[in-house]
């Protein structure tokens, strides 16, 4: 079955050969085409080159075209260092003093930063294997798109001190999520939501209701207006928030390494797909096959039977570094275990 075949028929209920699996490929892709990840920067090409060669090469079901965190934060003026061979990272916010958060404009997708880049990295995947897989790009959330723009610091304190100012840096960060996910659907592609900061392991649940919930909804809202459905990944400790994260609308929870995919099936697993959560660290980076081997069948063992389905995949985004062999691994035990999923002897 084609990547595409699969999810369909799954989602219908009808047989397939083996369960979804993502290892979620993000820089990693660099390395299978020999090329150094600063070289992805505003080159939309070779970010599809890349992606597309990697999904050719482990065959796993959904392509994610994603190189960091911070390209709408940097659309709208922040400042993102991006060394030779390594991830971006933010380097300074988009204002230093609150008294010019009125000159903060929501970007243009078509327009500001690399965004035009990443959407033409989409388009390419697309053409090249939007037939047989599913393409998604990564949007980075309001609540965590605001960080960007003041410091996550300054925002922390601004929840407590002047709320209002969170508001407004939110409510910026949505009208730039809702252009890009429009372009995104527009390149024939899925918005994957992405909200780092609005973890337990950041803020507590009432804040993410207060200010992060409201923005996730609309966002999520305009996304199925579209006609298209939702994955949200929020890093961290969520266990607290499940129940929001399915109110907010979302169709499928990526489910992080630091949270546990068994109680989040009996929490919300009638209720909403799953996805998780092999360790992209521990395991997929420092472990060997066989590691990987046994903490996918840990994954299987915990959600494989969840009520509105289960997707394999790892906590996060894989490290740049993850070896190839642990990612045909992940793919290989899956594989192996087939449909309905066999226990299979641990390696």
């Amino acid at each position: 079955m084609t990547p595409l075949e699969r999810l369909a028929a799954y989602g219908a209920g009808a047989p397939v050969d083996r369960l979804p699996c993502v290892p979620i490929v993000g820089n990693t892709a660099a390395r299978v085409i020999g090329v150094k990840v600063g070289d992805f920067r505003g080159n939309g090409a070779l970010i599809a080159e890349a992606q597309v060669a990697a999904y050719r090469l482990f065959g796993y079901d959904i392509i994610r075209i994603f190189t960091d965190l911070y390209t709408q934060a940097e659309a709208m003026g922040a400042k993102v260092t991006y060394p030779e061979d390594e991830t971006a990272f933010l380097a300074a916010p988009a204002i230093d003093d609150l008294g010019d958060i009125d000159r903060l404009r929501p970007a243009d997708p078509y327009r500001d930063g690399y965004l035009p880049q990443h959407l033409e990295a989409m388009r390419r995947a697309v053409d090249q294997v939007g037939n047989e897989v599913a393409v998604t790009g990564a949007v980075t959330c309001p609540f965590t798109n605001a960080s960007f723009l003041v410091g996550a610091d300054k925002l922390v304190r601004l929840m407590m001190r002047a709320p209002e100012k969170v508001h407004h840096l939110c409510e910026l960060s949505l009208q730039t999520n809702i252009a890009y996910a429009g372009a995104i659907i527009d390149a024939g592609c899925t918005p994957s939501l992405t909200d780092a900061m609005s973890s337990m392991s950041v803020i507590s649940p009432r804040q993410f209701r207060e200010f992060s919930f409201p923005y996730l909804e609309r966002l999520i809202d305009y996304i199925h207006g579209r006609g298209t459905s939702v994955t949200l990944h929020i890093c961290g400790k969520t266990a607290g928030i499940w129940e929001a994260m399915v109110e907010a609308g979302a169709d499928c929870l990526s489910i992080d390494n630091d949270a546990d995919l068994g109680e989040a099936r009996l929490a919300v697993g009638d209720r909403v797909r799953l996805m998780g959560n092999v360790h992209p660290s521990e395991v997929m980076l420092q472990g060997i096959p066989d590691a990987v081997g046994r903490a996918t069948l840990s994954c299987l063992a915990q959600a494989k039977d969840s009520p509105k389905g289960f997707i394999v995949a790892s906590g996060c985004s894989l490290p740049t570094e993850t070896p190839f062999a642990n990612i045909h691994a992940m793919l290989d035990t899956v594989r192996a275990a087939g449909w309905p999923a066999r226990t299979l002897p641990l390696p």
